[in-house]
């Protein structure tokens, strides 16, 4: 068989309300010859045998082994493609030609990782509605000057990833770790607009928590020079939350949002705290309360949020709430695609 020149890995964990919609959105692409590969860390739901009606290459690790670099070396490993797509479970692309935007500035041969736009839904917390927009500006930038990227929605060039895999270590913010190195080895980091998914992010306060305090724990260590004071709590708590205020009142959107903008803004800001002040290993309870959290609020109704119209004539994905038969016409439609189509690929 032919080398793809794109394979997708995907971790996932318990994501049967989000999986299909992606696999379906991957699938769409305009793009043939898509290669797909979901690194599994013990789902105990229906994930596995939703992800196995379509042609996905599966590999499944106990959840102790866990970690987001361990589970990207993984699927890197078993990728054949050039160019590798990193895609979190609960993300979905909006646009059929999602795959090119992304890959279309490895034309530049030191593009070495490219991120895409992220936006919420409906369900989307407001003051992560506020994150959204200020990390992932409506305009792409080809030759970004800081390590900043997400691989909830990202590429990265295979050659670069062989001689600098992703830290195993670290409890998050990996893909900051890799691209902070990638700017040691003189290459480029690029956003692409263009490349728009939705992030669906319904965590619970305990979640939200979770997640801000092992990217804290990751982010000492890749800038050991950085600090978050008890100051730096106070101080970005209350400013975040008015301005979150503010724009909210702007909106016509602070009834019924005050309560999780409140909520939010304190549990992010209380969890990059405690993971500043986190002292000694990490011990494999906290990490499992790091990962795992006990609670998982899961939304399945997740439609795109995104007020910018793209001015050329881009396609959108029509998702289907129906799953037991979207699988089907979606395999389908891809295989007959790749038969008639013949798209070139950036770098070529």
């Amino acid at each position: 068989m032919a080398e793809p020149r794109i394979s997708v890995v995907i971790r996932s964990f318990n994501e049967q309300n989000h999986i299909e919609r992606l696999l379906i959105g991957i699938f769409e692409q305009s793009i043939p010859d898509v290669e797909v590969i979901l690194v599994d860390s013990g789902s105990t739901d229906r994930t596995l045998s939703i992800a196995g009606k379509y042609p996905v290459q599966i590999h499944s690790i106990p959840p102790h082994e866990f970690s987001f670099g361990g589970s990207l070396n993984l699927g890197c490993r078993s990728a054949r493609g050039q160019f590798i797509v990193l895609a979190s479970a609960h993300v979905y692309p909006v646009y059929q030609d999602w795959l090119e935007k992304l890959t279309a500035p490895f034309a530049d041969p030191k593009v070495a990782v490219v991120y895409g736009k992220q936006c919420g839904n409906a369900q989307t917390k407001y003051s992560e509605q506020r994150i959204f927009l200020k990390w992932y500006p409506p305009k792409s930038n080809s030759a970004q000057n800081h390590p900043f990227c997400n691989n909830a929605n990202a590429a990265i060039r295979r050659a670069v990833w062989e001689k600098m895999p992703y830290d195993e270590t670290l409890t998050g913010l990996e893909d900051i770790d890799w691209a902070k190195r990638v700017f040691k080895l003189c290459y480029r980091i690029a956003y692409a607009a263009e490349a728009e998914v939705v992030h669906v992010h319904s965590e619970t306060p305990r979640g939200i928590f979770n997640r801000y305090r092992r990217e804290a724990l990751a982010m000492k260590r890749i800038f050991p020079e950085e600090s978050f004071s008890a100051w730096d709590f106070l101080r970005l708590f209350t400013q975040n939350t008015a301005s979150d205020i503010v724009h909210a009142v702007a909106d016509h959107a602070l009834w019924g949002n005050l309560t999780g903008i409140f909520t939010f803004r304190l549990v992010q800001f209380w969890g990059t705290y405690r993971g500043y002040t986190q002292r000694g290993p990490i011990s494999q309870r906290l990490r499992q309360t790091l990962y795992y959290p006990a609670s998982r609020e899961m939304s399945d109704s997740a439609e795109p949020n995104s007020e910018k119209q793209p001015e050329e004539c881009r396609l959108r994905i029509q998702y289907t709430q129906e799953k037991d038969h979207g699988g089907a016409r979606a395999v389908s439609g891809y295989f007959h695609a790749s038969a008639s189509r013949n798209t070139p690929m950036a770098g070529e």
